[in-house]
């Protein structure tokens, strides 16, 4: 799977560039065959502004949301984008500035206020972004655009248009949640983020919002706190992207990127400041992998797991096998932020720079741990975790912590297997055997990758100069095969006479079945869905 490509012409650079939205949906140019049974809407989000007048949006997550929609109907393909008018959006066009912070971008005051107004505006309290370019799901018939804080966004899948802000503040306790929420198959959703719990301390809540309700009344209403986890520092919760669900537990790994509290409390109160000055790094702690039971939810106080310092983003599933939860996860060896390399200044370098900075970086690691859920203190010392298809390890140590030390299913030199998919609606919570991934080539995306979870190993789809997306598993309709299906993913090949493409994959062989190019280039996606 160790990518050998070079970038010396860096077209990635075009796809961390500021698009218009359009008018109309625009056909498509289809080139292989299309399965027949594949039809309904590939949405995706992502920045798509990337600077407001002469003020530039500095990082990856600070680009104004922009939904994307490839349409597939009848054989036909189209394509379609437009804005989500957040708060954030609608403010910056019409000041024609920055004017909500966002994650690595500060905004500052009007400066044709008078000072006084200008220096109130620094106390006025802190104004969450609600730029919500990072994932797109269903709450119960409805559909949600979001990011990480305590706002999301409805939308219309078809139309694409804004609907309303929410804000899930005034129905559950929570900060904000992630957008990497996971969902049972009648529609029932949980999420994780982090809550004030006992005495002004922080810690992490459990959420879940039910399905569709037969009286059409709003899910949301009926969203509730399921469990509360607590956060191993009172004043610095970890950053939080995404969570682990088996049958009958969540998993939720606590790493040593933090946030500090005070940082953030005070940081509106700073004249530049944004949410990546918020973040800082325990040097000491390692990582913590926390347990709770579905139903009854219960937190396991006493199953203490601990390992090495790792960042972690993306869990690529988890599952009970014989009194062990086995968990697979895209990491990131170390305890320095990987966020700090995403600064668009970073990326938009030429291949040289951005590869000298991916040196300095933490390096990418596909691992899986295995948490034995029966532990008796007499064996101290002895690994306890007995499956036969793992080197994975966990050791009762005297302080009743248990170590783990993980088997390694993909390394390669700055090289990520990343934006992990699953045959969610067959194996989420189940043994499985594939992933399905983007790959990272010092950061950037050149190739698709399917990984055997069980053999280690990988197929790749990759072509020159060709910048492609996280992969979305799409079964046939069917299918008693696990990877029987189709990978979509919308790829950039700048200079092309159509740079945009909507590639469609057998998931089998991770062969191309069919292309439909648009002339238009497409900005870097981050997350999405298939809508059938």
């Amino acid at each position: 799977m160790v990518s050998r490509v070079e970038h010396p012409a860096a077209g990635y650079k075009k796809i961390f560039e500021t698009v218009e939205e359009l008018n109309e949906p625009i056909p498509a140019q289809i080139t292989g065959v299309l399965p027949s049974w594949l039809g309904g809407s590939l949405l995706r989000m992502g920045p798509g502004l990337f600077e407001v007048g002469d003020e530039p949006f500095y990082h990856l997550f600070d680009g104004q949301a922009l939904m994307h929609k490839f349409d597939l109907k009848n054989g036909q393909v189209t394509y379609y984008r437009k804005f989500i008018k957040t708060d954030a959006y609608v403010r910056a066009m019409t000041e024609n500035r920055v004017v909500i912070t966002e994650f690595g971008t500060a905004a500052y005051p009007d400066p044709c206020k008078n000072i006084f107004s200008r220096f109130f505006t620094y106390f006025r309290g802190i104004e969450v972004t609600d730029n919500c370019l990072v994932n797109i799901y269903p709450i119960g018939e409805d559909f949600y655009a979001v990011t990480e804080t305590n706002y999301i966004t409805k939308v219309d899948p078809d139309s694409l248009e804004t609907l309303k802000k929410v804000d899930l503040c005034k129905y559950l306790s929570v900060n904000g949640v992630t957008a990497h929420p996971h969902m049972e198959a009648d529609g029932t959703v949980y999420n994780i983020g982090n809550c004030f719990g006992k005495n002004m301390s922080l810690a992490y809540n459990i959420i879940k919002i039910p399905p569709a309700q037969k009286d059409k009344s709003d899910p949301l209403e009926k969203s509730q706190v399921l469990v509360q986890l607590p956060s191993s520092e009172r004043l610095k919760p970890s950053y939080i992207h995404s969570f682990g669900m088996t049958d009958n537990h969540f998993v939720f790994v606590e790493q040593p990127v933090k946030i500090n509290l005070l940082k953030f409390l005070s940081a509106w109160t700073v004249r530049g400041a944004t949410y990546m000055d918020c973040f800082e790094s325990n040097e000491s702690m390692g990582t913590w992998f926390h347990l709770a039971t579905k139903d009854p939810a219960v937190y396991l106080s006493s199953h203490k797991f601990r390992t090495s310092a790792f960042n972690l983003f993306h869990h690529i599933n988890a599952y009970e096998d014989q009194g062990f939860i086995v968990v697979d996860l895209c990491t990131w060896k170390g305890h320095d932020f990987v966020y700090n390399y995403l600064y668009l200044a970073n990326l938009k370098e030429e291949w040289e720079e951005v590869k000298k900075a991916a040196m300095r970086a933490p390096q990418p690691e596909v691992r899986r741990y295995v948490l034995p859920l029966d532990i008796h203190s007499e064996e101290q010392g002895k690994n306890l975790v007995s499956l036969s298809y793992t080197t994975a390890t966990a050791v009762l140590h005297s302080d009743g912590t248990i170590w783990l030390e993980p088997e390694v299913l993909f390394s390669g030199p700055r090289q990520a297997f990343e934006f992990p998919q699953i045959n969610y609606s067959l194996c989420r919570g189940k043994k499985y055997s594939f992933a399905f991934g983007l790959g990272l080539n010092h950061f950037i995306p050149d190739r698709i990758v399917k990984l055997n979870v069980q053999t280690k190993e990988t197929w790749v789809w990759q072509e020159d100069e060709c910048y492609p997306s996280e992969p979305l598993f799409v079964p046939t309709p069917g299918a008693t095969e696990e990877d029987d299906g189709v990978l979509l993913s919308i790829v950039v090949k700048p200079g092309a006479e159509r740079p945009g493409f909507l590639l469609v994959l057998d998931a089998t062989k991770l062969t191309e079945l069919a292309r439909a190019e648009v002339n238009a280039i497409i900005p870097v996606t981050l997350h999405g869905m298939y809508r059938p």
